[in-house]
């Protein structure tokens, strides 16, 4: 729409710079009146049409290009009551009778299809009748073929607007359709994340200390675990925007995540090459999911391996990767018979790193051998 205001301006401005001798000729043949008041209704109309069409608003065209095409048709049929004769020998006839495809384009802007036609029509048969009443030349001319001539001539141009506004109008509605259905599909998408990451959340945190208190009671591991939770829970409730980790935050951060669950567990940590901070940025959801899949990992294996097994964390960061790896010594199991409704594994660890790009979770056990689970992201281009 603003494409179209913008090429019908200027076209007001083209044939302004075309007609003006030829408007300047005609004012001896009409009221003193009209051609001023022409001239500047419909000029300046088609002026602000192409104004409004430089605006980053659409809002304002379809009233002014009503204006535009009203103002050409007033002008038009204005015309008999200022004419004072005799017939004009300009070769150019009525300056009028030049651009009714013009005024047509800008009534296809403001109404629709059939209103705009009926209009084109109306203002041509208007404009040709008074142009050959003023024109000498035009006397004996064949008035129905000029008539049919200019119609088709200026149909053409109107009817390809018509189209084009029709197809822009489409266009518009598919984009808000599309926009509407994405919008739509994402948040269904977040919310399917978001009740995810609220089970994932219940399992490894309330379900897992209530756990623990039913099999070990109360005590300081309990206390410990009990807080971690509370302070997890906390989080959900307000989440807050974190900033991306360093090495040494990221390792810090997986400690923690290691030590909530068993604070007997031993981290180790693989920075190499070795200096003081290792110039990497991992991202904050990247860090806090591994930290989440530590935590799950390190209590199935306090709970599971057995009152002798030892459990080690060893972490592993390179730029664009992190890697951690929690080793037990206990009594391992098979993992091709973990049932699906187990979801420390299927939803808290295998299923917490699948979620995000680049991520991933191996889990290896078999009875009486220990149990090694591998996770790791991989930033993605």
């Amino acid at each position: 729409m603003r494409s179209f205001a913008r090429f019908i301006g200027a076209g007001y401005v083209f044939y302004l710079l075309l007609l003006l001798p030829s408007i300047v000729s005609f004012t001896a043949n009409m009221q003193v009146w009209w051609t001023p008041l022409a001239a500047a209704s419909v000029f300046g109309s088609g002026f602000w049409l192409g104004v409004e069409g430089l605006r980053p608003s659409s809002r304002r065209i379809r009233p002014v290009a009503a204006v535009a095409a009203a103002a050409y048709l007033g002008s038009v049929l204005a015309w008999p009551a200022a004419w004072l004769g005799p017939p004009s020998a300009d070769p150019t006839g009525v300056w009028l009778v030049q651009f009714p495809g013009l005024a047509g384009l800008a009534a296809a802007v403001a109404w629709p299809a059939g209103v705009a036609v009926a209009y084109l029509l109306v203002a041509v048969v208007a404009v040709q009748t008074f142009n050959h009443a003023a024109h000498v030349e035009q006397v004996n001319a064949p008035f129905l073929g000029d008539l049919m001539f200019a119609v088709m001539f200026c149909l053409l141009f109107v009817a390809a607007a018509i189209m084009a506004m029709r197809t822009g109008r489409i266009l518009d509605e598919t984009r808000a359709d599309a926009h509407a259905a994405a919008a739509h599909a994402a948040g269904t998408t977040a919310s399917a994340v978001e009740r995810k990451r609220f089970a994932a959340l219940i399992h490894d945190h309330v379900m897992a200390t209530l756990l623990s208190a039913g099999r070990l009671g109360s005590g300081s591991t309990l206390s410990r675990q009990a807080k971690y939770a509370i302070a997890r829970l906390d989080e959900m409730r307000d989440p807050a925007p974190y900033d991306d980790f360093d090495a040494v935050g990221a390792v810090a951060h997986v400690r923690t995540a290691a030590t909530a669950a068993d604070p007997a567990v031993m981290v180790r940590a693989d920075l190499e090459p070795v200096q003081e901070a290792l110039p990497v940025s991992l991202p904050a959801e990247v860090v806090r999911t591994v930290g989440a899949a530590v935590t799950e990992a390190v209590r199935n294996s306090t709970l599971h391996a057995g009152e002798t097994a030892e459990c080690s964390v060893t972490v592993c960061i390179r730029p664009g990767r992190l890697e951690v790896e929690i080793v037990d010594d206990g009594k391992g199991f098979d993992v091709s018979a973990i049932s699906p409704q187990r979801l420390g594994v299927t939803v808290s660890i295998q299923g917490r790193l699948c979620q995000i790009p680049g991520g991933d979770a191996v889990v290896e056990s078999q009875p009486g051998v220990g149990t090694r689970v591998m996770l790791s992201w991989r930033e993605t281009s």
